[in-house]
């Protein structure tokens, strides 16, 4: 059973920080991928505290987006803050879990989650798009 440090092998990791990178180019809002073994609770509720912790609310727009894992009781969530959710609502969110899972099942993890991350900087790139002066206001290394 692989646990949140090995889920992803290491050149699976690269593929991810790359995909974060390559979204984040087309917009402002920041995207982040955060794994870990047990989620006591909700998954909505695991990935809101996990949100608050990396302060994923405080970039200026509110446009950031949390992709969550816990890998030993499965559970998924991705949300976004405010600025982008009342953009796309609970159906965008849900319709990416969905799809992460599906595959998932299929045993394409790393593919389904290159592919939820830029789905993601897609969405945001529509309601945020990336200024010339952006900056990259959180870091774009998975969280453990």
């Amino acid at each position: 059973m692989p646990t949140a440090r090995n889920f992803f092998d290491q050149r699976e990791q690269e593929i991810l920080v790359n995909a974060i990178a390559q979204a984040e180019l087309r917009t402002s809002g920041e995207i982040r991928l955060h794994i870990e073994n047990y989620c006591l609770g909700s998954e909505i509720k695991c990935a809101q505290r996990v949100f608050a912790k990396l302060k994923m609310h405080e970039t200026a727009e509110r446009n950031g987006v949390l992709i969550y894992i816990a890998t030993l009781n499965k559970k998924i969530a991705v949300i976004g803050d405010e600025g982008i959710h009342q953009k796309l609502g609970n159906e965008f969110w849900q319709k990416i879990v969905n799809d992460l899972i599906k595959k998932f099942k299929e045993n394409k993890k790393a593919e389904a989650m290159a592919e939820c991350i830029l789905e993601c900087g897609e969405q945001l790139g529509k309601y945020f798009p990336r200024n010339s002066d952006d900056k990259n206001e959180l870091t774009n290394t998975i969280s453990y």
